[in-house]
């Protein structure tokens, strides 16, 4: 396979803090000779695990990016045994487009694993991420929330796993990792996810989802700043004692029956908060015609009891998008 194009302007193995770029050229009308700049930390001391922290792999969610973007700012060197990469904008053209994909070819970063060398940008950058990065890795965290349209109760998960060795440790990490919710997560669409490519590789991986509506609260970088801190320390590269959360609730999602899936366009009116819980039978949602009065809605019900663990966030919904999805209480 060719070499990646990405050249990193930091040495993954001297010691010390190092803030640099991944520089991936890309050739285009207002810089014939230039490059997309992907800002990366390293730090590193000594021998012990490495952790690749990453942020902003959809460019509409924030919590990640400030969180990492924080960390990058206050971490020592002298703070650290073994190895701490971090990358708090890791599909930058999509951060800086504020857009869930790349504005340059529309990639979506999480779908795109294992990319290629020689592919658009976006695969470009997967593919970095995948041979290069990814070997350094023994901890993996990637920060994810709603983005601009879907909204989520705060959670980190982890998948169900062939290897229940590596499904154990990685439940570890994301109990450590302390938000108010933990889940066992079902994904609707996996292929080519970084969260596949690291679980495939056998790296100890957890995401999460902490918030939403294109935006950031507080709260939720709280969450996001008090998790990244535990997951570096349950991994043994920075000292210190965990932080729990206030109260952390298990949730499951066992099958499909758990995402409610709109089959048609309209005006959405959400009949339950986040966090609320539903009976099966309860109607969740509503789907109004905007264009005329006088038609009943359609009103989607939902297939099993749980809490609202996801919400569409804008007020229209189009035929397809998800409504809902009900996490199982364990």
């Amino acid at each position: 396979m060719k070499p990646s194009q990405i050249k990193p302007t930091v040495d993954f193995e001297r010691d010390g803090i190092q803030h640099g770029f991944l520089k991936l050229p890309y050739s285009r009308d207002d810089s014939a000779w230039g490059s997309i700049m992907i800002p990366i930390t390293v730090a590193k001391q000594g021998s012990g695990p490495t952790v690749l922290l990453t942020g902003g792999n959809h460019g509409d969610e924030y919590e990640g990016p400030v969180a990492l973007t924080k960390l990058c700012s206050t971490l020592k060197a002298e703070d650290v045994q073994g190895r701490i990469i971090i990358i708090p904008f890791m599909n930058y053209p999509a951060f800086k487009a504020g857009t869930r994909t790349s504005p340059i070819d529309r990639g979506n970063l999480n779908r795109t694993f294992p990319g290629r060398p020689d592919g658009t940008v976006t695969e470009k950058i997967a593919d970095f991420i995948q041979r290069v990065m990814l070997p350094m890795a023994d901890f993996v965290l990637d920060i994810h929330s709603g983005g601009k349209t879907l909204d989520f109760v705060p959670f980190a998960a982890v998948h169900i796993l062939p290897d229940k060795v590596q499904q154990h440790k990685s439940e570890q990490a994301m109990r450590a990792f302390a938000a108010p919710f933990s889940m066992m997560m079902l994904e609707i669409d996996s292929v080519g996810m970084f969260d596949t490519a690291a679980e495939e590789s056998g790296k100890i991986f957890v995401t999460t989802e902490l918030g939403g509506g294109g935006s950031s609260t507080a709260t939720t970088i709280e969450i996001a700043e008090r998790g990244v801190k535990n997951f570096l320390i349950h991994a043994g590269v920075i000292a210190g004692e965990l932080t729990p959360a206030k109260a952390c609730v298990m949730l499951d999602m066992p099958d499909a029956e758990c995402f409610i899936t709109s089959e048609h366009a309209g005006l959405i009116e959400l009949c339950f908060n986040l966090g609320e819980p539903i009976r099966a039978g309860d109607v969740v949602a509503r789907v109004y015609d905007a264009s005329r009065t006088g038609v009943p809605p359609i009103e989607y019900l939902a297939k099993r009891d749980g809490l609202l663990a996801c919400r569409h966030f804008p007020g229209l919904v189009q035929c397809g998008d998800t409504i809902a999805v009900l996490g199982v209480i364990v």
